[in-house]
């Protein structure tokens, strides 16, 4: 499947929000232990602290994963400028390719356009945090190798 990305207009901005907002709170409390109206809140504060100004906040990137051949979306992705002049990179914040479209290659060639879109800004690196409980998603991106720099774990008792 051919891909492409596209930033995010301004009349799917809530729906994407939306969908981040969604996914994120799924993924607190599937992996953090928290109670599910405790990770939605979370998700809606960590969100509205990245994106103050929506579409217009300085340094982060919104974009949806089309079909390159249909235009038709397949996903969301959306990274950030991150660091200091010298340490600078960029931060993958979030990327879902949609059910439907799960399995047949989409989430690879998002990833390999995304990095394409990174290099062209100039950037060098990539960094992202993964939960420990979404196996697919590691093993894409040890695929494309990313590696482990840090490995948070957690005992409850």
């Amino acid at each position: 499947m051919g891909i492409a990305l596209r930033p995010v207009r301004s009349d799917e901005y809530e729906a994407f929000v939306e969908a981040a907002r969604h996914e994120y709170a799924a993924d607190i409390a599937a992996n953090s232990g928290r109670a599910p109206g405790e990770a939605r809140a979370k998700a809606e504060a960590d969100i509205a602290a990245l994106l103050p100004e929506g579409t217009a906040t300085p340094g982060q990137h919104l974009e949806v994963i089309v079909d390159a051949e249909t235009g038709g979306q397949v996903g969301r992705l959306w990274f950030a400028e991150r660091g200091e002049e010298g340490e600078r990179h960029i931060y993958l914040c979030a990327i879902e390719i949609d059910e439907q479209h799960r399995g047949r290659g989409a989430g690879r060639a998002a990833m390999l356009a995304f990095e394409d879109e990174v290099r062209s800004l100039g950037y060098g690196s990539v960094k992202l945090s993964v939960f420990g409980g979404n196996a697919r998603a590691r093993a894409l991106y040890a695929s494309l190798g990313y590696t482990e720099i840090a490995v948070e774990m957690t005992k409850r008792l």
